[in-house]
């Protein structure tokens, strides 16, 4: 095989993901929460002839009416009514956030506003992400002999991290309303590389949105997961990205 590009999934690919979710989940909510409520008490407090000489009864804290499963929910209910949108999560949890901060009583500028700052927590703390040590190395030594493309369905800008530097193409598939294991961010991808499936290989953590759309495309698969099914030709395992150099030799000799 001639191999000219090598495409990566990022999430739990280059990094473990799940703390960094957990982390970013909780921490923006919680953010929000006491933001949202230090803003109205100043608001009540600066401007109490509103209100007949004495500020309102408060409505109490916002995550206390909308806990965070409240927001889950909501996400999920925006997902299966937008269709479309359901691989677009930035905008479905701006949007949800808006909703609910209406319904907490806010008018609908300040509900967009705040919606747009939680939003903007979030994603300070989404990019707050530890590669695999030798992630850096790697895509730097790659890079040298291969082009390189991201191809992800999170909401990673990867850019903004340091191993950006590595990958002059970034897919971000959910903008394109065109989640991974569509064939379009792929397509995308190859097209922005010059280069056609058979001579690219496909690097991700997930069988059904990195594995087999890859294959079916005509990419060869490095899947990062558990030895627990029988393997089509063209897709190989991996327990972990480090093992990734062995298989290109591999694949550059015998296939």
């Amino acid at each position: 095989m001639r191999l000219e590009a090598i495409t990566f999934d990022l999430d739990d690919t280059l990094w473990e993901n799940r703390g960094v979710m957990q982390r970013t989940e909780t921490g923006h909510y919680a953010w929000l929460d006491a933001a949202l409520a230090e803003w109205m008490e100043a608001r009540m407090e600066e401007a109490p002839e509103e209100h007949g000489g004495a500020p309102p009864a408060a409505p109490g804290r916002f995550a206390e009416r909308f806990p965070l499963e409240a927001f889950v929910e909501r996400r999920a209910r925006l997902a299966r009514a937008h269709p479309l949108r359901r691989g677009d999560f930035t905008w479905l949890r701006r949007r949800a956030l808006a909703e609910l901060l209406g319904e907490y009583g806010l008018a609908g500028h300040h509900a967009d506003r705040w919606a747009e700052r939680a939003m903007e927590r979030f994603m300070a703390l989404r990019h707050e992400v530890t590669p695999h040590d030798e992630v850096d190395d790697l895509l730097h030594e790659l890079g040298r002999r291969y082009r390189l493309a991201s191809i992800t369905n999170g909401n990673v800008e990867v850019a903004r991290l340091a191993l950006g530097r590595h990958f002059p193409v970034a897919i971000a598939a959910g903008e394109l309303l065109a989640p991974k294991p569509d064939p379009r961010p792929f397509l995308a991808a190859l097209a922005r590389l010059g280069t056609a499936p058979s001579r690219a290989l496909h690097v991700g953590d997930s069988w059904e949105e990195d594995a087999l759309p890859a294959c079916r495309l005509g990419m060869q698969a490095a899947w990062i997961g558990p030895d627990d099914r029988h393997l089509p030709a063209g897709i190989h395992r991996l327990d972990h990205v480090r093992e990734l150099p062995e298989l290109i030799t591999w694949l550059e000799k015998y296939q």
